[in-house]
């Protein structure tokens, strides 16, 4: 049922596409692919360079051999150099497997969005790009997420409990240590800016319909002890109270991909 609902492979497809277009990636280039996961923009990249290279860079070592044994049925001249490292440690681990490599075109999915300082890495993106290189993100925007309340309608509850319930909710939303809630668009174009890139900012919305699946319920309110969850966040700033019973709103996801370019 969540994949009929779903529209994410198209969206996904879509946003992908619209990076390689911007990217504008000659057949000579060497590309780095920030956040390779499963490898959405790293095998278009691949088709794009035959004369070039493409790096990978994977966040453990689980994606980085998931990725070599899909490149294994590659000729070797195509198959990408896969890197595991952090943001903050990929300078490092270049210099060591890489010595002097300067990207043509940097390319990235969501490869921000947990990263504590946005301006480091920024710097560390100008030092790796070629004079006349491009960087190409698209990042997810949470602070810009459905809000639950919202699926609800005000004359369900008692007016006050709904209104502690939008407060409540939008103070997740506020959280100014978190890195996955304390940016925008506006935040990121000023990151780049102060780092010397000159960018170009377009946001787009996009929503999704889910289906609200008993683990997705579990996911939310229950306590977790690696990474608040919904309800851990929620309880801070409303205590528990006996809500009554309410209908269940079907409910549709909303996220904004803030994509730009230098």
């Amino acid at each position: 049922m969540q994949r009929t609902l779903s529209q994410i492979g198209t969206q996904l497809a879509a946003v992908r596409d619209r990076i390689i277009d911007l990217a504008q990636i000659q057949r000579h280039h060497v590309v780095l692919d920030l956040n390779a996961g499963a490898g959405l923009l790293t095998w278009e990249a691949i088709l794009q360079v035959p004369e070039g290279g493409v790096y990978a860079c994977v966040h453990n070592s689980s994606e980085a051999n998931a990725l070599r044994e899909l490149a294994a049925t590659l000729p070797e001249l195509m198959r990408p150099t896969v890197v595991t490292a952090s943001i903050t440690e990929l300078p490092a681990v270049l210099a060591s497997q890489a010595p002097g490599v300067q990207f043509d075109c940097i390319i990235g999915r969501n490869a921000l969005m947990y990263v504590p300082d946005k301006v480091q890495a920024a710097q560390i993106f100008t030092k790796l790009t070629s004079k006349s290189g491009k960087l190409i993100l698209a990042e997810t925007v949470p602070r810009h997420t459905q809000r639950f309340y919202r699926l609800l309608e005000a004359n369900w509850l008692d007016a006050q409990l709904y209104k502690r319930l939008v407060v409540a909710e939008e103070a997740i939303y506020t959280d100014h240590s978190d890195p996955l809630l304390n940016w925008d668009a506006d935040d990121l174009r000023s990151t780049f800016e102060s780092a010397g890139i000159a960018v170009k900012v377009m946001l787009e919305r996009n929503s999704t319909q889910m289906y609200i699946s008993s683990a997705l319920l579990n996911r939310l309110f229950t306590a977790n002890t690696k990474r608040q969850s919904y309800v851990d966040r929620f309880s801070q700033n409303l205590m528990p109270v006996l809500i009554p019973h309410i209908p269940h709103p079907q409910l549709s996801h909303s996220k904004e991909t803030d994509i730009f370019s230098t």
